[in-house]
């Protein structure tokens, strides 16, 4: 039976009753009423046999029964506005009389062609045949089963046994998963319905996320939903397209769906057109489809219908993809019990607490849940919290608990190219549940993955788009000259642990990652029990509270392949690791203190040994002081001072800084609240491409000497509210292309010869409440993106004139100091 035929019954009694009331309260429609109920009478037993006949009718049957139930829903509602209609509205009562006589009409000529007695024919004609097919299979078990009844398993296990087994092994995923997802299956299934019933003509919708967060379960809800099958008049393909599809069998079987032609073995023409007949909607639901090429040889050229796509990347256009969430805390306990005890609740007797931490680890995601869940079912409490421990560890609960579930979350790995998937077991240097600075990811693979910015950055969002992280939402992102390093991406755990089991396997000495799972107050004992070795790890990551001497004292290791080293810690003093001498061929080295407070670095002349270091992050410490006698750092490129004491180190007298960094291309300092005056210091750093000052609080001046950073392209000084003025030395860089003043509160005008700079091609302006025009920028002739709040925007048309193409932007506000919230 089609959905369809049940709605035709359910509307049709409706409907009848309807009319019974009007009959018996509206005297003035009493009579076509009472027409009516002798035809719905009529029809009625007849739609109830088909209603209730087991039988799946053929397309051609269910679109004509699609049209009795158009029919009857528009009586259903006729006869709502006849109830509803005022005595002394005589023209409406009029006008509703020859709306039911229409109605009448139809129905009337729906039962003159016998429509409904051939459905019954066809009816009868296939609850026969398959009567008979029924009787063929049942003679076919029955010797089969004759056949296999005395067959072992495994040395003495009947097949039946070894059956039961493996039903009660896949139980979790053959159990009512509408019924675990409880809330958030519901949200899940009325944003993607409300996408596609407001969609009249069709188009491809999505379904993406992450391996294992119950995408599939969705799209089989929908499926199963009444009223999409209502909406499509019960016409629902769902295809599971799989890794490797058998595209031509797919698209028989979508062509097939879509012309009614569904016994032909081959697509003569893919160009589908719809040729009359009655015009119906149609579903075509593709399930687990990895890339956009199988996607695009399944959809091209189809006549109209509705696509859901169902994928781990988003194939189909963001504004009109759902991205399944994990569970709400409530919901993952819930579906964790079922797996676990075969009850949402935790039975009595049983510690509540153990449960909703193992629980807990699983994120809530729902494969997680799951396997973890199915795992630890009849273990004793003991037995839950060694997994509990080892859960905590990024380790699985047990080995079934590891091979179940990395078998689905590896295959999300599987479709990546090389250096895609290297990118990805990256991530696994990160701590966990904390955001990530897009800046440094940039960076370690530029480095270590040899990649230009623009590739690294399009392997950013290539990660996201497979669901594999979560890129943080920022309108600057992407856009031309956008800084990454207060931008932040995050990366759900059971990826993290994922890339950290894929990362820590085999010996620990031959391992291209040496990555610590999560902070301890000391290295693994296995990194120092190998340390007659070297290492060939070339990403080092650490995770510590405090480290002194004594702490470092077993673990003398040399990293001879070592290219990148990040060191996370929570303390406010730390000395740094003396195996950082021993790493001869470092480019990156990312030194983040989680703590409250600056933390006093110790050992920091051992950069002297960092001959090849080009990219240094130092966050929340305090910066060391700059002396003559300091090393010159001769290839690095790019350091970023964040949430940092400065400590006047780039101000000392006597000390040469460009002679200490010959080549820093790229200097960003942010949130450093102790930054009062930017040092002239820094101006003598002539080799300076990028400079970036922001959400410093306190600044308030700019050297007068800023010209003499001749080769400044990039010069980013937002979010700094007591900066007064900007030097009109800042005119007289020969290469600038990009400034940024936004959030400049205190700024009440521009450099007045700002027109000297004819190189610049973008200004910044946002939330800066500049009231002045400057005659001068006029002659900024590659001037091309201005952007700024739209109250001041008025002092930019003269320029929008005189300068060709020039686009003024009134942008929204944007900034804010969200990301400092961990």
């Amino acid at each position: 039976m089609a959905v369809t035929d049940f709605f035709a019954g359910e509307i049709a009694t409706e409907l009848l009753k309807q009319l019974i009331f009007i009959s018996a309260k509206a005297w003035k429609y009493k009579s076509i009423a009472d027409r009516l109920i002798i035809l719905i009478e009529t029809i009625q037993p007849t739609i109830h046999e088909i209603q209730y006949s087991g039988v799946e009718l053929p397309p051609h049957r269910q679109a004509q029964i699609g049209m009795l139930v158009s029919t009857l829903e528009k009586g259903n509602k006729l006869t709502e506005k006849v109830l509803s209609s005022r005595r002394w509205n005589m023209y409406r009562q009029f006008t509703l009389a020859k709306k039911m006589e229409k109605l009448e009409k139809t129905i009337s000529d729906f039962m003159k062609n016998q429509i409904l007695t051939h459905i019954l024919a066809d009816v009868h004609q296939l609850r026969a045949n398959a009567d008979v097919r029924f009787d063929k299979v049942e003679r076919s078990l029955t010797g089969l089963e004759e056949q296999l009844g005395s067959m072992k398993i495994g040395g003495g296990g009947m097949i039946r046994d070894a059956m039961k087994m493996a039903e009660a092994t896949m139980e979790i995923e053959t159990s009512d998963d509408c019924e675990k997802f409880g809330v958030g299956l519901e949200i899940g299934k009325r944003k993607v319905k409300k996408m596609m019933f407001a969609a009249e003509g069709g188009g491809l919708f999505g379904i993406s996320g992450m391996g294992g967060v119950g995408k599939t379960t969705l799209a089989r809800d929908l499926e199963r939903d009444g009223e999409v099958r209502c909406y499509f008049e019960d016409r629902i393909l769902f295809l599971t397209v799989s890794q490797s599809p058998i595209v031509e069998e797919l698209r028989t079987r979508i062509w097939g769906f879509l012309t009614g032609c569904e016994g032909v073995n081959h697509v003569p023409d893919w160009n589908l057109q719809y040729n009359g007949g009655v015009k119906t909607k149609k579903l075509v639901i593709l399930d687990d489809v990895w890339t956009r090429k199988a996607l695009d040889s399944l959809t091209s050229n189809l006549p109209s219908c509705t696509i859901l796509v169902v994928s781990r990347s988003k194939l189909a256009d963001p504004n009109a993809t759902y991205d399944v969430e994990v569970l709400r805390e409530d919901e993952a306990i819930s579906l964790f019990c079922l797996c676990a005890f075969g009850q949402k609740t935790v039975p009595p007797g049983f510690d509540k607490d153990l449960v909703k931490k193992v629980a807990g680890e699983c994120k809530g995601l729902p494969l997680a849940l799951k396997v973890t869940g199915a795992s630890l079912k009849d273990r004793h409490e003991v037995y839950w919290k060694g997994a509990l421990l080892r859960l905590s560890k990024g380790e699985p609960a047990d080995e079934t608990h590891e091979t179940r579930l990395l078998h689905h979350m590896e295959a999300s790995l599987t479709d990546l190219d090389e250096t895609t998937r290297e990118c990805f077991l990256d991530l696994g240097a990160f701590p966990e549940d904390r955001k990530i600075p897009v800046d440094i990811l940039i960076n370690m693979w530029i480095e270590i993955h040899d990649l230009d910015e623009a590739v690294a950055f399009a392997t950013l969002v290539d990660l996201s788009h497979k669901n594999l992280l979560t890129l943080g939402k920022d309108p600057r992102l992407g856009s031309t000259y956008a800084s990454y390093y207060d931008v932040f991406v995050t990366q759900h755990d059971v990826l993290r642990d994922l890339a950290l089991h894929l990362s820590n396997k085999g010996k620990v000495n031959r391992r291209e990652r040496l990555l610590m799972p999560k902070r301890e107050k000391e290295l693994p004992n296995t990194w120092g029990k190998n340390c007659d070795e070297p290492y060939n790890a070339q990403i080092v990551s650490i995770h510590t509270w405090e480290m002194d001497d004594m702490d470092w004292s077993d673990f003398d290791m040399d990293f001879p392949k070592a290219e990148i080293l990040m060191l996370n810690f929570s303390s406010d003093k730390y000395v740094l690791p003396p195996f950082l001498s021993k790493m001869p061929r470092l480019k990156v080295l990312v030194i983040i203190n989680n703590g409250m407070s600056p933390a006093v670095l110790h050992d920091f002349s051992m950069f002297a040994n960092l001959s090849k270091l080009r990219s240094l992050w130092l966050e929340r410490v305090h910066v060391p002081e700059l002396y003559n006698t300091t090393v010159p750092m001769k290839h690095l490129h790019k350091m970023s001072l964040i949430l940092c004491k400065i400590n006047n180190s780039f101000d000392q007298t006597g000390v040469d800084v460009s002679s200490i960094f010959p080549k820093l291309g790229d200097l960003t300092i942010d949130h450093c609240d102790d930054l009062v005056t930017l040092p002239s210091s820094i101006c003598g750093m002539t080799s300076l491409n990028s400079l970036s000052i922001t959400n410093c609080p306190r600044l308030s001046e700019l050297p007068k000497n800023l010209s003499k950073l001749q080769a400044l392209e990039i010069l980013r000084l937002y979010a700094c509210p007591e900066l007064k003025a900007l030097p009109d030395e800042i005119c007289e860089l020969p290469q600038l292309k990009y400034l940024d003043i936004s959030q400049c509160v205190s700024l009440s005008c521009l450099p007045e010869d700002i027109g000297k700079l004819k190189t610049l091609e973008k200004i910044d302006m946002r939330e800066c409440y500049i009231s002045g025009g400057v005659r001068s920028a006029v002659s900024l002739e590659c001037l091309r993106h201005v952007i700024c709040d739209k109250d001041v925007a008025f002092i930019w048309e003269e320029v929008e004139r005189a300068v060709p193409g020039l686009k003024i932007e009134a942008a929204e506000k944007c900034f804010s100091l969200d990301w400092l919230d961990e």
